[in-house]
């Protein structure tokens, strides 16, 4: 191959996201504690192979990672992963103690996704963990208590990480007015007045109140714009292209910086910007033809080509395949096995002392070459209702 045929396969969306597919494969995928027909991840490289089946796991992590495995499927059938969600999500059901469900509702949501567009997309049958997963969802709603679904059981902090991902379950299983419902108080509890993106939740109090937690994490941004599309497709309602288009200039003016989307450390902050990248993505795939649906189109496909670009550019390799960095505007550094690596407290994710060595910041890169492959087929992921 000469030089500028090389350079044009670097350049080419599904080129780079098989090049991260490829990496995730040879240093994270494995058998579930060696059982044949399953498949887990090891949460770090370099970890030692007793941890990696013994060690910490991450069930959110993993059901991204099912979604990727569906992503290169549908973008590039010859690379067969389709074996492998069977695999995987036989390894995540093992892993946890045989069900589906865990106390953390944005899991769960997460989990279902992954199934709903395995199943729609390849043919495969897991009809019963699905409808497990969204009734969880259902049986969650409490609005006489503030909500919202909570974050997580026995709780009662109502966050954009749990309803986001659940309106967008809800809508995809056929339960669209519960998932309008879900994105209406978002939009009505979860927006700051002063910049329009997504705060993180609300908490209730020992007292009644609720108290806004203020963060404005990327992936918020994410899950709300793909609940406030499907809502969209759904319905046609105005103001659920309102709130998105609201939203899409927030993330453009606060959690971009030269075009790419900021990173969010390691850890669970990992997935943060690949999940944006995913549903920008959906937006420039999917949005339905509306007043300035080509104009919205075109700004979300360009921070997701733009932050690929960037991702690519500045990524390290190690034996032939890439390391990405945990913010893509960065050099991606070469992670070792001193330090510590993530940890789970207190119901999250902490980082590895290098980023880089956490599974999460490696699908995140993976996410955002599968979104530009997306955009860059222009297939949409469902069809217009």
């Amino acid at each position: 191959m000469d030089e500028q045929s090389k350079s044009s396969d670097r350049h080419d969306p599904n080129n780079r996201a098989q090049a991260a597919a490829d990496a995730v494969y040879d240093r994270h995928l494995q058998r579930a504690f060696w059982l044949p027909g399953t498949r887990a991840a090891a949460v770090a490289w370099p970890i030692g192979r007793l941890q990696a089946q013994f060690g910490s796991w991450h069930y959110w992590w993993h059901a991204h990672l099912v979604d990727l495995l569906v992503d290169a499927a549908i973008h590039r059938p010859a690379f067969g992963t389709t074996a492998d969600v069977n695999r995987l999500l036989r390894g995540i059901r093992i892993r946890n103690g045989g069900r589906w469900t865990n106390d953390y509702y944005d899991d769960m949501a997460w989990l279902g996704l992954a199934i709903e567009r395995a199943d729609r997309h390849l043919h495969l049958d897991h009809a019963g963990g699905l409808r497990t997963l969204a009734d969880q969802m259902l049986d969650a709603w409490v609005p006489e208590d503030g909500g919202g679904i909570p974050w997580r059981k026995a709780d009662q902090f109502f966050n954009a990480p749990a309803n986001g991902p659940a309106a967008i379950l809800l809508a995809r299983t056929g339960h669209v007015d519960r998932a309008v419902a879900m994105c209406d108080w978002m939009g009505a509890n979860l927006i700051d007045p002063d910049t329009d993106l997504v705060i993180d939740g609300l908490k209730k109090q020992p007292d009644g109140t609720l108290t806004a937690e203020t963060g404005t994490y990327t992936y918020c941004q994410g899950v709300v714009l793909g609940a406030e599309l499907e809502a969209l497709r759904s319905t046609g309602g105005a103001r659920h292209l309102d709130r998105l288009t609201r939203l899409l200039g927030a993330v453009e003016h606060h959690c971009c910086t030269d075009g790419v989307i900021n990173g969010g450390g390691g850890g669970d902050g990992g997935l943060f910007h690949g999940i944006l990248a995913r549903y920008l993505a959906l937006i420039a795939t999917d949005l339905p033809p509306v007043e300035g649906s080509d104009d919205l189109r075109a700004r979300a496909a360009r921070i997701v080509t733009r932050s690929a670009d960037a991702a690519w550019k500045n990524r390290t390799e190690v034996g032939d395949r890439p390391i990405f960095g945990s913010d893509w505007r960065k050099r991606a550094v070469v992670p070792t096995d001193s330090g510590t690596k993530a940890q789970f407290v207190a119901g999250a994710v902490n980082p590895s002392d290098i980023p880089e060595r956490d599974l999460s910041v490696q699908l995140s890169a993976w996410m955002v070459f599968e979104a530009a492959a997306a955009i860059e087929v222009a297939k949409p992921e469902r069809d217009l209702p």
